[in-house]
């Protein structure tokens, strides 16, 4: 299927600086895409182009076939957005507030009232409807925000840091409820937290240095940094030597009498190693599980690869 958004050449200046340079970016129709970078890695410029906010100095960028330098009201249609502050009217009540922003949206007058009623029901605010917006709790008033996002049925939602400042249990209910929208249209969720990523995304972009430094699924993401450490069990465990002596291993940490974690440089056979060494010594090797990166970890890692 013809992806919902292509980036293609996508470059921005800031006076004698790039801020982003040569982005290309397809996403689908469904699903949840994460947009990853660290603080001035230039996510918060992509995103300002892609959502119309900034011309960019090179590139192009379409939303459902649409070109957004040419038709920027026309493509503007078809996103929604909730920035980090949701742009709420904190003086007007939920309903008050989600009519005027349909209207903004360009919803038909003889749709708002079933827009309106679709869109609270989807994101559990019928019970609230009339109460002021500066009444609500922090999880309310993000549920707002998220419903003057898809009150026009928009094909692609962008969502910035959309669980920040909230406690666990309005994490939970934000993260469904996100989970829920992308079902039938494609979510851009832009973020630092990488644990958010792990729980919601399918697929990753990580930009850094104002380059995309990946682009594939979570579980690639996940993999894409090698295991270094390993943890095993030995019931006769050698001295911390006598394991520096194979070759690839570089630190030892004792856990337990009987526990090690092992860290390691190269690939992943060094596990043949520790294995055919223990039955030559008579280590009596019980255990060993590779331990994968962090999610930060990994996030580190590749920051460092891109600089």
């Amino acid at each position: 299927m013809e992806p919902i958004v292509r980036i293609s050449g996508l470059s921005h200046r800031y006076s004698t600086s790039w801020a982003i340079r040569d982005i290309n970016i397809e996403i689908p129709r469904s699903g949840i895409v994460g947009l990853l970078g660290s603080n001035g890695a230039g996510k918060s410029t992509t995103m300002n182009i892609l959502c119309g906010v900034l011309t960019p100095t090179a590139g192009s960028v379409t939303i459902n076939g649409i070109d957004l330098s040419k038709e920027p009201e026309r493509a503007k249609q078809e996103i929604g957005f909730l920035p980090q502050t949701p742009p709420l009217y904190m003086d007007l009540t939920v309903d008050e507030y989600l009519v005027h922003t349909a209207i903004l949206r360009s919803v038909e007058k003889s749709q708002l009232k079933s827009a309106l009623e679709e869109v609270k029901e989807r994101c559990g605010l019928t019970h609230i409807s009339k109460r002021l917006i500066k009444n609500l709790s922090g999880g309310y008033k993000q549920r707002v925000g998220i419903a003057q996002a898809i009150i026009h049925h928009p094909k692609l939602v962008v969502f910035d840091e959309p669980t920040n400042g909230l406690d666990p249990n309005q994490i939970i209910e934000v993260r469904g409820l996100i989970k829920d929208i992308a079902a039938e249209r494609a979510v851009i969720l832009s973020t630092h937290i990488l644990t958010e990523v792990q729980y919601l995304c399918k697929d990753i972009v990580m930009i850094e240095s104002g380059r995309i430094v990946f682009a594939d699924t979570m579980e690639a993401f996940d993999n894409y940094i090698a295991p270094h450490s390993m943890l095993v069990v030995m019931e006769n465990a050698p001295p911390a030597e006598a394991l520096l002596a194979i070759e690839g291993v570089i630190r030892i940490e004792t856990l337990t009498e009987k526990q090690l974690r092992i860290y390691f440089n190269g690939d992943r056979s060094i596990s043949e190693a520790v294995v055919l060494e223990s039955a030559k010594r008579g280590w009596r090797l019980r255990e060993l599980n590779m331990e994968k990166n962090s999610l930060d970890e990994t996030f580190a890692q590749l920051s460092r690869i891109s600089n």
